[in-house]
């Protein structure tokens, strides 16, 4: 029954997001006038064709592990072109359209984050207080002061002029446990100070400084909360708080949680290049098919939530500057925004190898840590 569950919960989640992602690009392709021939989720052998009036394919496909949008281009050697369909050409139209195109898909995804966290808001989640168990000794928050029952209700990035002395006031509030996590993870990663407005076990309010230069950096070998040494008393049973907003204010709250893990996600993902982020600590199908199914059997919130997470990730992955991705083609655009001409498509068919071998490289690496990860003794 799990293996059922975990299964389920995995097409579900490529379903989902890779069909969102792939409208993105089809609706603005519409919006453009290029005509778009195929709307496919999965690749292979097709299950079920639908051409509608107007001559586009829609195809689900065997392989659920992707999908695309194939649009008409004339650039593509196997594409026959009419005169009357020239203008309806993906090349044929102009830079900002195409570039408009490309980006369509990635934004999409962060859309969709926003619309599924702001879904979770609406309907009230349970969440921990930010309430701080005590700090390891050695830790910067014991050094500062910190103690058991400390409470985190305002947070302040600090300016150099503020952690010399400057005045601090005008905190933004915490609601939980969980956003705090999420502020503390950029302010490490930024490297940048920062400021806790704490309510003590007896109720009176103090402010905390956490200079950069004393924050502890990311490593794969480190806990950054614990060096920190802020991290959530949990009692039994947990004392647990309902975050529940309206509408309006669950889309701002939303949009901003989004805008806040895409930061932090982005600079973890550039760690893979500087060192900083572990290459074991990347995972493939197995991983996401197992995070899928265990966030499905806690509950339908804890799944939308995995289900916005790994849309930002989908959609800062298609957007990295690499052929074949999104962020490739973009790359080319801006080559021709600086240059004045498009790279050639010999050129750019050079390039999608490069591309092609480096993501299967990563998506072997991905696939060795979960068979590692799931599959050793």
């Amino acid at each position: 029954m799990q293996a059922l569950i975990t299964l389920a919960s995995f097409l579900v989640t490529l379903g989902v997001l890779v069909s969102f992602h792939e409208y993105g690009h089809f609706l603005a392709a519409r919006l453009c006038g290029v005509k778009v021939l195929r709307f496919a989720l999965g690749f292979g052998k097709p299950i079920y064709t639908y051409r509608a009036k107007n001559s586009t394919e829609w195809v689900l496909a065997s392989i659920p592990l992707g999908g695309y949008v194939k649009l008409l281009d004339g650039r593509d050697s196997e594409q026959s072109i009419s005169s009357q369909d020239r203008a309806k050409a993906f090349d044929s139209k102009r830079l900002w359209q195409r570039s408009f195109i490309v980006a369509a898909g990635p934004l999409a995804n962060f859309l969709l984050a926003v619309i599924l966290f702001s879904i979770i808001y609406v309907s009230g989640v349970p969440q921990l207080p930010a309430r701080l168990q005590a700090p390891a000794e050695q830790s910067i928050a014991a050094k500062i002061g910190l103690i058991e029952g400390d409470q985190v209700i305002g947070w302040k990035y600090l300016s150099s002029d503020q952690v010399n002395g400057g005045v601090l006031e005008q905190f933004d509030a915490v609601s939980s446990w969980n956003a705090l996590r999420w502020l503390l993870m950029d302010a490490i990663t930024a490297e940048q100070g920062f400021a806790l407005e704490i309510q003590t076990p007896g109720g009176s309010r103090v402010s905390k400084v956490f200079k950069s230069e004393d924050l502890p950096r990311i490593s794969p070998e480190t806990d950054p909360f614990k060096a920190l040494g802020i991290l959530p008393k949990v009692s039994s049973p947990p004392d647990l708080i309902e975050l529940k907003l309206g509408p309006l204010d669950a889309i701002a709250f939303a949009g901003e949680r989004v805008y806040l893990i895409t930061k932090v996600s982005l600079r973890l993902m550039m760690g893979l290049f500087t060192g900083t982020t572990a290459l074991n600590q990347l995972g493939g199908p197995l991983s996401i098919a197992d995070m899928a199914g265990k966030s499905a059997q806690v509950g339908w919130q804890p799944f939308v939530a995995f289900l916005a997470l790994m849309s930002i990730s989908i959609g800062l992955l298609n957007l990295l500057p690499l052929p074949m991705l999104d962020g490739g083609q973009l790359l080319y655009d801006a080559w021709e925004l600086l240059a004045g001409k498009r790279i050639s498509v010999p050129m750019q068919e050079k390039l999608q190898k490069v591309g092609f071998l480096l993501l299967v490289s990563l998506s072997l690496l991905a696939l060795f840590n979960d068979l590692q990860r799931y599959l050793s003794p």
